[in-house]
């Protein structure tokens, strides 16, 4: 696999807003607390410092309920850091504690990633197979009660600690959805998460289907240990295959990098830029392609952020895969945590990531090579609606084989009914209800079969 890159950062990760009971890993790691530097001190802004002690003075004095000197500086702290950006935020120790653990691929909760928009949660996606996917819960969401209790005013980690809570306990979340009338609610049992990161499974005789649902520390691992038992499974090499990142939320750099380096046989990955040193990184692939250049069609949607953008992004530009679905999140900033001296950390955006050609997907997003608009495929019920065929009509030529042609068709017929029987349902089920497989698995073998020529 990749070699690893001599850098100072430890890991660096990219996350979009808060995962409830932490989803994501540690983003980018220092080994030292924050401290200011002699230069530092001499460039303090010392009259706006004389206002905010005027200020803090004030709240001590006047405010209407005592208030601790530890909650006004937090409070401070976390307010400066939230004004920056949307990712940029102060962890308290076990705030700090949970984010190093989502390494793990497991915790505890209703396994949503999470941001604030507008004073509400509004769900950036629901991870696969937890209690809040299973509930219904949709990327886009916006909740605005969490049981009774209103969002409107509560800090992301006041609403993700709410969340939170002991395995098999419940909590109603009230959530606003575009296109519906009325506010939906969801009564969801919390569990303990635990996340596989890489699923496969076989479309069909030659063509594979890899979902990845979040970027772990292993899960490039496991992509290859996924394709090497797809291709046991087919027992011959596949002819191509589809790479699901739809509500991928992100997660580790260093796993972004490895998937695509699985495909990739050499060239640049992603590169980062920023004010300091350290935050300018880049990444290149190793030699070897594990589909040996069988065709790649990658699925995105709106809920795919950060790491997944910078998958789809480095195969497009490479023109190793076509890119199929709806716009990205477009999440393109590199957060660094910065431990402090207090046992907590600071989330800090250092700097921006861009694809091999130069691209910053930063609140623009990955546009598709092929968009697909939001629809319901179904099946047609034969016993409503059956096509008339010459055969049909009444006093049609014969074929003028010895086998009649009616016959024939109505042979074919039975036997395609009872193939239809023993096929998998659950497979069909999902060919039909995913337009978006459906169709990417269509462009797959069209563009197998022009490869083969």
């Amino acid at each position: 696999m990749r070699k690893k890159t001599n850098i100072l950062i430890l890991l660096v990760g990219f996350m979009l807003g808060a995962m409830v009971s932490v989803c994501t890993s540690v983003l980018a790691e220092k080994e030292s607390p924050v401290s200011l530097q002699s230069d530092d001190m001499q460039s303090l802004p010392f009259d706006e410092l004389r206002t905010f002690t005027e200020i803090f003075g004030r709240i001590k004095q006047d405010y209407v309920e005592p208030v601790s000197d530890k909650k006004l500086l937090e409070d401070a702290i976390r307010g400066m850091l939230t004004g920056l950006d949307p990712h940029s935020a102060y962890l308290a120790d076990e705030e700090y504690k949970e984010l190093q653990e989502g390494t793990t691929g497991q915790f505890g909760g209703l396994g949503i990633e999470v941001g604030m928009e507008n004073g509400f949660v509004k769900v950036v996606s629901p991870i696969d197979d937890t209690p809040a996917q299973k509930a219904g819960i949709k990327a886009g969401d916006l909740i605005v009660r969490l049981d009774e209790r209103p969002v409107k005013g509560m800090t992301l980690g006041e609403a993700v600690k709410l969340m939170r809570g002991e395995p098999g306990s419940q909590i109603v979340l009230t959530v606003i959805r575009e296109g519906e009338e009325a506010p939906l609610k969801f009564e969801i049992t919390r569990d303990i998460i635990k996340v596989k990161s890489v699923k496969s499974r076989l479309l069909e005789k030659d063509y594979g289907y890899l979902r990845i649902s979040s970027f772990q520390s292993g899960t490039g691992e496991g992509l290859i240990e996924a394709i090497d038992n797809l291709k046991k499974e087919n027992e011959t090499p596949l002819k191509g295959i589809v790479l699901d990142l739809r509500n991928n939320p992100g997660g580790v750099l260093n796993a972004a990098v490895d998937v695509s380096d699985a495909f990739i046989e050499s060239g640049l990955i992603v590169y980062t830029e920023g004010r300091i040193k350290n935050s300018e990184m880049r990444f290149n692939a190793t030699a070897d392609d594990v589909l040996n250049g069988a065709p790649i069609v990658v699925l995105i949607n709106g809920g795919s952020a950060s790491a997944s953008e910078i998958v789809a992004g480095a195969l497009q530009d490479h023109k190793r895969a076509i890119i199929m679905g709806e716009k990205s999140f477009g999440k393109g900033s590199v957060q660094t945590i910065l431990p402090t001296s207090n046992g907590g950390a600071v989330k800090l955006t250092t700097a921006r990531y861009y694809t091999p050609s130069g691209r910053s997907i930063q609140a623009e997003g990955i546009e598709p090579d092929v968009t697909l608009a939001r629809v319901k495929l179904e099946t047609l019920d034969k016993s409503k609606f059956e096509s008339i065929k010459e055969a049909d009509l009444s006093g049609h030529l014969t074929n003028g084989n010895k086998t009649d042609s009616k016959s024939a068709d109505e042979d074919q017929s039975d036997e395609k009914d009872t193939e239809d029987k023993d096929a998998d349902p659950s497979k069909a089920e999902t060919d039909v209800r995913d337009y978006p497989l459906h169709e990417a698995l269509n462009l797959l073998k069209g563009v197998s079969i022009m490869k083969s020529r």
